[in-house]
C-alpha cells in the first residue's frame, strides 16, 4: 500500500502527534500509515481523509494500483 498522508499532513501543517491526537489513534498507527505498513480500516480512512480536507481514493493507494510518482511512465 500506498499512502499521500505525509503529503496531505503537512499541506495542513500538521505533525504526526497532532494528526493522531485529532483522529483518536497513536503516532505509531500515523507512522506505519505514513509508511503503508498498516491497512487502516474504512472508519479511520474516511475519518483521516475527512480531517486532511481529501477524500481515501485520494490518500491510498493499493498494491494493484499505481500512485501519484508512477504515473509519469
Amino acid at each position: 500500500m500506498y499512502t499521500r498522508i505525509k503529503e496531505y499532513r503537512t499541506r495542513e501543517g500538521l505533525t504526526q502527534a497532532d494528526l493522531a491526537q485529532k483522529a483518536g489513534v497513536r503516532r505509531e498507527t500515523i507512522v506505519f500509515l505514513e509508511k503503508g505498513k498498516y491497512n487502516p480500516s474504512l472508519r479511520l480512512a474516511h475519518h483521516i481523509a475527512r480531517i486532511l480536507h481529501t477524500s481515501i481514493e485520494e490518500l491510498f493507494f493499493f498494491d494493484d494500483e499505481t500512485g501519484p510518482e508512477m504515473n509519469n511512465s
